[in-house]
């Protein structure tokens, strides 16, 4: 029995579990699916960088490469979810979660890689939603009446972002420049990957 075949893993794993097989030298595969920028600003140790809006079309060459035990990450959990999917289509078959992303394992005091600090695209979908909300409704008061469906057309956004599990604002704001200002070189990652799997076989 290989260590790969030893391994049975909740669906979601929390921080306790996943420091502990870390520490073991324990043949699983971080992947965060965060944007380069978030990841730069901190990150698991020993983990990879292959952003969301990346997997889909690199779903099959990853299925590959990712022989052992995947544990996604991003920063809350919500991201992850949407990796596992397309994963599982591709047909990897043990895709895990990291419980409460990097927010919990940070607020649990395991350790992180940092640096540039950058605000996480979560943050920054709370930030712009807010400004328009609060522009649409001094808009609407003090300008122009119309401008109230400005507020509540985010707020209609955010209603079907949760129903939906996605953010389609999260996205836009991820092919700005701040967010692009790291890149993931996706033919690097799966070469590490593949190095990695063939070093801890």
């Amino acid at each position: 029995m290989t260590i790969r075949d030893s391994i049975t893993l909740p669906p979601v794993v929390d921080g306790e579990t996943l420091a502990g097989l870390l520490e073991k030298g324990t043949l699983v595969k971080v992947i965060d699916v965060r944007s380069p920028a978030e990841f730069e600003t901190a990150h698991i140790p020993g983990s990879y960088n292959v952003p969301l809006d990346l997997l889909p079309e690199h779903g099959a060459e990853l299925r590959d490469v990712l022989g052992a035990p995947v544990i996604l990450v991003c920063r809350s959990g919500a991201r992850a979810r949407q990796a596992e999917q397309v994963l599982r289509e591709v047909e990897l078959s043990q895709v895990h979660i990291l419980e409460g992303g990097i927010s919990a394992w940070e607020a649990a005091g395991k350790p992180l890689r940092r640096g540039r600090s950058r605000w996480s695209l979560e943050r920054q979908v709370r930030g712009v939603a807010g400004a328009l909300v609060l522009l649409g409704m001094l808009g609407g008061l003090l300008l122009w009446r119309p401008l109230f469906a400005l507020s509540a057309l985010v707020g209609a956004g955010l209603s079907f972002s949760a129903l939906t599990d996605s953010c389609l604002m999260a996205k836009l704001l991820s092919k700005l420049p701040y967010n692009r200002g790291s890149s993931c070189d996706i033919e690097l990652v799966l070469q590490s990957l593949r190095a990695d799997g063939l070093t801890r076989t």
